[in-house]
C-alpha cells in the first residue's frame, strides 16, 4: 500500500515550503487533505509529483507549488467565501474549505463535476459545493465573492468573472502570453482590479478563457 500520508508530508516540504509559501493556514491544508483523492484513479501514484496532472482536454489539476503559491497570494480568511473557477475533481476546493468559511466551486464538465462533489461530500467537506456550469459565467447567484480562484490559465479574463468579485476582493490565475506564463493576483478597487506579478507558471488555457482570434482573408 503507498503510504500517501508520507508523500503529503514530502510534497510539503519539498514543494510547498521551499517556494515561499508562508502562510500557515496554506501548509496546514495541504498537509491535511488527502490529495491522491482528488485525482483520476490512474494518476493516484503520481499524485504528489510535481507536476500538472492531466484530467480532459485543456484541464489539469494543478501541480502543487502553483497551488500553494496562489492560496499563499490570494490570502484567505475564515469567514470569506471563495469561488473556484476550473474546480476538477475538487483538490483545491477541498483545500480553500480548510481556509474560508465556504466555497463555490464551477466545474462545466457535468461528468467531473459530480466525481468532485462525491469526492468532497466523502471527505467530509461540508461547506464546499459544486456546480456544473460553463466556467466563464462563473456563479453569480452565490456571489459577490471575497476571493476568486482561476483553476487553470486565461488569455482573457470575462468580465461576468471580474463582476462578482466584492469591493476589495481578490483573484489569482494564470495568464498566458504565448508560451510564458504568469500567474498575477488582483486586487478590486472602485470597480477595477489592479494586477500585480505573483510567479512564472502554466497550464493550459481554461475554455472560455481564450482571446479571440481575427482571420484575415
Amino acid at each position: 500500500m503507498p503510504d500517501f500520508a508520507a508523500r503529503r508530508v514530502t510534497m510539503v516540504d519539498t514543494q510547498v515550503r521551499p517556494s515561499d509559501v508562508t502562510k500557515y493556514p496554506v501548509i496546514a491544508a495541504m498537509l491535511a487533505v488527502r490529495r491522491e483523492v482528488f485525482v483520476p484513479p490512474a494518476l493516484r501514484e503520481a499524485a504528489y509529483i510535481g507536476e500538472n496532472l492531466p484530467l480532459a482536454p485543456r484541464r489539469v489539476v494543478l501541480e502543487p507549488r502553483t497551488l500553494a503559491k496562489m492560496l499563499d497570494a490570494l490570502d484567505i480568511q475564515a469567514g470569506e467565501l471563495v469561488l473556484d473557477l476550473g474546480a476538477g475533481l475538487g483538490y483545491a476546493a477541498a483545500v480553500m474549505a480548510r481556509m474560508a468559511e465556504a466555497v463555490v466551486a464551477v466545474e462545466e464538465d457535468a461528468a467531473l463535476a459530480a466525481e468532485a462533489q462525491a469526492a468532497l461530500s466523502a471527505e467530509g467537506v461540508d461547506n464546499a459545493a459544486v456546480i456544473a456550469a460553463p466556467l466563464a459565467d462563473g456563479a453569480p447567484k452565490h456571489g459577490p465573492y471575497d476571493a476568486i480562484l482561476v483553476e487553470g490559465a486565461v488569455e482573457v479574463l470575462p468580465e461576468a468573472v471580474t463582476a462578482q468579485l466584492k469591493e476589495g476582493g481578490r483573484i489569482a490565475c494564470l495568464f498566458m502570453e504565448g508560451a510564458l506564463g504568469v500567474c498575477r493576483t488582483g486586487l478590486k478597487r472602485d470597480g477595477h482590479i489592479a494586477w500585480r506579478f505573483a510567479f512564472n507558471a502554466a497550464a493550459p488555457v481554461l475554455p472560455g478563457f481564450e482571446e479571440k482570434r481575427e482571420f484575415a482573408l
